[in-house]
């Protein structure tokens, strides 16, 4: 996928359209330890009861089985207002093997 180095869009500090600079950064892995992981463990029935119930002391389940991996990952794209320097990211990530930015 290609992509131009500077572009206009909206700039939602500044109130108006401007000349925006695009950079990739990686994607990063969402957080085992975050309050949504914790909240879906303990409804799932994990980190109940009493005692030492490190990451939850139960061993991993063996029978499970991956599909596989997918072969590309979403892009991480973050927009630079040159007016104002605040920075924005995309609201969503598009699949793409490759990104280039011309």
């Amino acid at each position: 996928m290609k992509l131009p180095k500077t572009m206009q869009r909206f700039c939602r500090h500044c109130k108006t359209h401007t000349e925006h600079k695009v950079f990739q950064n990686k994607k990063r892995a969402p957080s085992s330890l975050s309050r949504g992981s914790k909240y879906r463990a303990r409804k799932r029935g994990r980190a109940r009861g009493t005692g030492n119930l490190g990451r939850y002391s139960k061993p991993a389940v063996t029978k499970f089985k991956r599909t596989g991996a997918k072969s590309t990952k979403k892009t991480d794209l973050r927009y630079t207002c040159s007016v104002c320097n605040k920075t924005s990211m995309q609201p969503y990530g598009i699949r793409a093997k490759r990104v280039e930015l011309i």
